[in-house]
């Protein structure tokens, strides 16, 4: 699994979790939906740390909470 994989995962996990839209969670942490659909829907591959930590925010939990999950233990290497 690729990082962007494990990232998209993560968050649909965290909605579910929550019992929240990804529409939802794309208004509360300031980011567009167009946004946030391209990362769930893996589109976007290179979601940047700033975009991650609006979404931990809107969440109200810490960027350490978002990868502190078993997905992102065996992660495909990004250099090949």
């Amino acid at each position: 699994m690729t990082i962007g994989e494990a990232v998209g995962e993560r968050i649909l996990k965290l909605c579910k979790d929550r019992n929240l839209t990804v529409n939802k969670l794309a208004t509360i942490s300031g980011i567009t939906q167009s946004t946030l659909n391209n990362i769930v829907s893996r589109r976007n591959h290179s979601t940047t740390v700033s975009t991650i930590q609006k979404i931990c925010d809107g969440l109200e939990i810490t960027i350490l909470d978002f990868f502190s999950d078993p997905i992102f233990e065996h992660l495909e290497p990004e250099i090949k």
